[in-house]
């Protein structure tokens, strides 16, 4: 054991000792592969065994080749004893993933790490003919979710050496005919179907015309009644490319920079300490490059009736990046609720800030582009023809989601608060598409300016960027604009490829609607270009490894947990940002009750003896809320990768 120990600690102190990297080529790695390193780690080669640490020092990839295997998972445990012969974790899920970038077969080994050390254990394999390279990473979750960009963007670069990727770049695009819009819609009807999605909204724009806009499938499971082109769904983030485009008609009117200080136009703005708070530019507000880490819990479990706008910028003040300016890729809701607001608050400084917005919003962009059905209001789309939303629960059962959990969004609701239809959503798209040009020959506003909000601010992967409220990916050598939008029960996201002049909208009422959204991207390659034919492959995949993942999680939680089992963990809890927490155990269940959000809950034991209380209900599905104690007192504890949230025991 010593041994084992000692090997281990030199490889960290060789990873340590390796020189940051600002390279953006190729390197060979693993056996017969190449991979552009990611930018800003250290990287150490040992024999054929190559290294990766970011500047934390608390996460390791490791690249290994294995020449022979009897199949992925002796392949991965033959890495592991190269790369870090110390590795002892037992493998909680192996899952075949389809085979892509010219490797014959990939397959993913997730491993069972306690939540109480906060960290991840993850090995993939590929494989090319007989012999595999395996990616090994072990270590901090705060540091591969702050670091996601960086590592995604290198990870996406592997591939077999001389393997040339497919590019539609130069390619002509097909027209969105009656043939490819039935061909996509035909996509979408079976997809629903494997994904358990009731209804969508689908709409599709070719050369400024609107060729098909409706909905498949319900918008109300128990009545059946239809999605049409008007049905309403949460479009949650998309909404934030419609206030980055608020903010870009004030640029027009030289009302706003882009590239001034926020405290510029609202000198109360904080962020963090004095000096960040100078530091902030508009664009800032906007990027997801200031190294501000997601901090969603607070307003997900303590969303008060009272709760306002201002809650956002309370929230931002006392909280400092984690990363530097333009660093890597951290995205932020109350970084872009305060952009929205910030809009508002120029053109009506003497309204209140959350009605300013309501207000901004339709009279800019909702009413020049015709958007009549579109609102911030959920009693207002609630009260007309608007889509249920639904989750699977742990069972596998189709079962609506409360869709009073979206409430939570109202005071932040720049970042995601809106309502939408395929129809409305199809205007939108179509002016992306005509870069701010109305179809009466007015200008919504200037090419220019709506064109900045895609300007590539920081990577996300291979060949894709975070603009202002908007992605690029151009991981298939043409731009596809979009951005995704995710609310409890509802997924959405949409689709412009400028050079094809063509868009396609997304809605769906269905956690699992996000699958659904990438499938159609990347259908809608296939039939623009030519593409391989993986669609299909992909959500058939992405389904089965859902069950598989459910049927483990399943395995795991005790849902029917009796009194005494319950007892241990029964009470009022308090913390300071997330507000109350009571427990109790009622009507033969265990119950899990926060300021704005509610859940059934099962009982988890890991490996490490502790014990988790797992939340049940659609929608809620999944959270893990370690129990503990601190002195005398109880605890609850909940880890969103870079905080850690701690609920005591509330004095009796």
């Amino acid at each position: 054991m010593k041994t084992i120990i000692t090997a281990a600690a030199i490889c960290i102190a060789q990873v340590i000792a390796g020189p940051a990297l600002a390279q953006s080529t190729a390197i060979p790695v693993g056996a017969g592969a190449t991979l552009v390193p990611p930018v800003g780690w250290a990287m150490v080669r040992t024999n054929d065994v190559v290294r990766f640490t970011p500047p934390e020092n608390d996460l390791r990839v490791a690249i290994v080749p294995v020449t022979t295997a009897r199949d992925a998972s002796d392949a991965v445990v033959q890495a592991w004893k190269q790369a870090l012969p110390s590795f002892a974790r037992p493998p909680h899920l192996t899952q075949k993933v389809p085979a892509r970038e010219g490797w014959d077969e990939i397959v993913v080994v997730s491993y069972d790490v306690p939540p109480a050390e906060k960290a991840m254990a993850q090995a993939v394999a590929f494989r090319r003919g007989t012999a595999w390279t395996i990616v090994a990473v072990e270590g901090a979750l705060a540091t591969i979710a702050k670091r996601s960009g960086q590592f995604n963007t290198s990870a996406e670069t592997l591939r077999p050496t001389g393997f040339q990727k497919e590019n539609f770049t130069g390619k002509p695009a097909h027209r969105m005919d009656a043939a490819r819009i039935e061909a996509l819609k035909q996509f979408v009807r079976t997809s629903m179907t494997t994904l358990k999605i009731p209804g969508v909204g689908l709409a599709i724009i070719d050369h400024d015309r609107i060729v098909y806009e409706g909905g498949i499938g319900v918008k109300d499971v128990t009545s059946a009644k239809p999605v049409g082109k008007d049905t309403l769904f949460m479009i949650a983030s998309n909404t934030k490319g419609m206030a980055t485009l608020l903010l870009a008609t004030l640029v027009d009117q030289g009302r706003l920079d882009w590239d001034r200080p926020v405290i510029d136009y609202m000198p109360g703005f904080k962020l963090g300490d004095a000096a960040t708070t100078q530091k902030v530019l508009v664009k800032h507000l906007v990027c997801a490059c200031t190294g501000l880490p997601r901090k969603d819990m607070q307003w997900l479990f303590n969303t008060r009736a009272d709760t306002g706008p201002q809650e956002a910028f309370a929230q931002l003040a006392v909280t400092q990046p984690t990363s530097g300016f333009g660093e890597v890729f951290q995205y932020n809701n109350l970084m872009a609720s305060a952009a929205g607001y910030l809009g508002a608050h120029i053109l009506y400084p003497d309204m209140e800030i959350g009605a300013a917005f309501d207000r901004a919003m339709q009279e800019r962009i909702f009413d020049p582009l015709e958007m009549r059905a579109t609102t911030f209001s959920n009693a207002k789309a609630m009260a007309g023809d608007w889509a249920k939303p639904y989750d699977t629960d742990i069972n596998d059962r189709l079962a609506k989601v409360d869709v009073r959990y979206n409430d939570t969004v109202v005071p932040y609701r720049p970042a995601g608060g809106a309502w939408s239809s395929a129809h409305d959503m199809a205007l939108y798209v179509r002016d992306e598409l005509d870069e701010g040009m109305l179809p009466s020959g007015k200008r919504l506003l200037s090419a220019a300016n709506l064109l900045a909000r895609r300007v590539h601010n920081v990577p996300v992967g291979e060949q894709m960027w975070y603009g202002m409220g908007l992605e690029d990916d151009s991981s298939k050598g043409v731009s596809v604009i979009q951005h995704g939008g995710s609310m409890f029960g509802y997924k959405s996201n949409w689709f412009a490829v400028p050079s094809a002049k063509v868009g396609v909208v997304v809605l769906t009422n269905a956690e699992s609607g996000y699958t659904l959204t990438e499938g159609v991207k990347r259908r809608l390659l296939e039939l623009l270009y030519d593409g391989k034919p993986e669609a299909a492959e992909n959500i058939a995949s992405a389904a089965r490894r859902s069950d598989e993942a459910m049927a483990k999680l399943r395995s795991e939680v005790d849902q029917d947990v009796s009194a005494a089992e319950a007892a241990p963990y029964v009470g009022r809890y308090t913390n300071a940002d997330l507000g109350p927490l009571t427990i109790r155990y009622t009507g033969g269940k265990m119950e899990l009750r926060a300021t704005s959000m509610w859940s059934d809950a099962g009982l988890k034991r890991n490996k490490d003896g502790t014990v988790s209380l797992v939340t049940l209900s659609p929608g809620m599905l999944g959270f893990d809320l370690l129990a503990g104690k601190r002195g005398d007192r109880r605890t609850i504890v909940l880890n969103d990768n870079q905080h850690e949230y701690v609920w005591e025991e509330a004095a009796s």
